[in-house]
């Protein structure tokens, strides 16, 4: 085989964000890969299978040539051209597989004789992982953590997508963070999680910013966890409160957990959409109900499914406002009431989003 082009240099495909072409079969890419991979597999899944069998059982050289006797022909004229594809759309893309062994080498060397040229991970998939998450924990050496907080509604994801050095722990995790917070597409798993992390971390720092900004999120965000040292780092830092008052507070939420998540459900699921929704709706509510208690979890269905009646007789979305205002007034805000209470030596400054974000301005 001719000598193909092989780089480590995994700092410039983050700060550049690379298009990856990922060569291992879909079982291994769905369990985690790269911002900006995609899944071009040299074998599917039962094929993999099949050449472990052989690997097992005969070893490497009989498990390699029934690799080439399933994936030749039309079949490996066909996962060329995928290949190709994607280069002619990404010329600057990269090819990896598990280890920077046989597969990529393979789809290299096919892509070569082509005509075509890619450059192969060095260390493939295992070494731009060890890479993504030692630069996680270095990077907790490298800034100072600011931490956002605030009652419900209070607008901190919004405000926080204004700032330039803040990281949107929620937007990465693809969930809002709350009871309520589930959306029709899944989280990630915790690998892309942490790897996505890890992009933002390291084009952030590479901008030169000394302070981070972090939505106040605790340990988890839905059921996505952050990596220990980088929670440890962000646990103790001060606190800056955005204060809103109750009325904007309310405008918030129905926007978001009734205007903008019943268009996500109707644009996925057109007339089932609404009702959908009310039912995750519901289905959160009655997580709740042991904290709510009986009377408080019965008022607050009354008052969902009133508001929910009044929309389909042709109300606008302020006909949830009663409920938002309760399940505000009555769910979240003892509870952060009781955290910040518990927190109140960290608190550095309170005040208005113009206030918060001008404040903010000095952290860079």
């Amino acid at each position: 085989m001719a000598q193909l082009p092989l780089s480590d240099d995994f700092r410039s495909i983050v700060l550049e964000n690379t298009p990856l072409i990922d060569v291992r079969a879909p079982v291994e890419f769905e369990k985690g890969a790269f911002p900006g991979a995609a899944n071009l597999p040299l074998m599917t899944d039962e094929e993999r299978h099949l050449v472990g069998i052989k690997y097992k059982e005969e070893g490497n050289t009989e498990a390699v040539r029934l690799g080439h006797k399933l994936v030749g022909g039309d079949v490996k004229e066909a996962r060329i051209a995928a290949w190709q594809s994607f280069i002619d759309a990404h010329p600057e893309a990269k090819l990896y597989c598990f280890r920077g062994g046989q597969r990529s080498q393979i789809a290299q060397q096919w892509i070569h004789e082509s005509g075509k040229d890619i450059v192969r991970l060095k260390g493939g998939y295992k070494a731009f992982r060890n890479y993504l998450m030692e630069e996680t924990e270095r990077s907790t050496e490298k800034f100072s953590p600011l931490i956002l907080g605030g009652r419900t509604g209070s607008g901190k994801t919004i405000l926080l997508q204004e700032i330039a050095n803040a990281i949107d722990l929620e937007g990465i995790a693809n969930h809002r963070g709350s009871s309520f917070g589930r959306k029709i597409t899944p989280q990630p798993t915790a690998i892309n999680f942490e790897n996505a992390l890890a992009y933002n971390l390291i084009q952030k720092l590479d901008k030169g910013f000394k302070h981070l900004v972090f939505e106040d999120e605790g340990k988890s965000v839905g059921r996505l966890y952050l990596p220990k040292k980088l929670w440890e780092h962000l646990g103790p830092a001060p606190l800056v409160i955005l204060e809103t008052p109750d009325e904007e507070r309310v405008n918030i939420t129905v926007d978001e957990y009734v205007t903008q998540a019943q268009q996500m459900y109707q644009k996925a699921f057109d007339e089932k959409g609404l009702e959908l929704w009310a039912e995750d709706i519901r289905a959160a509510m009655a997580r709740i109900q042991k904290r709510l208690g009986g009377l408080r979890y019965k008022e607050v269905s009354r008052l969902f499914e009133e508001a929910f009646a009044k929309q389909k007789a042709g109300s606008a979305a302020s006909a949830y406002d009663a409920w938002a205002a309760y399940l505000l007034k009555e769910y979240y805000d003892p509870m952060y009431d009781y955290q910040i209470e518990k927190n109140s030596d960290r608190i550095v400054f309170k005040g208005s989003a113009d206030a918060v974000r001008e404040y903010l301005s000095q952290y860079r």
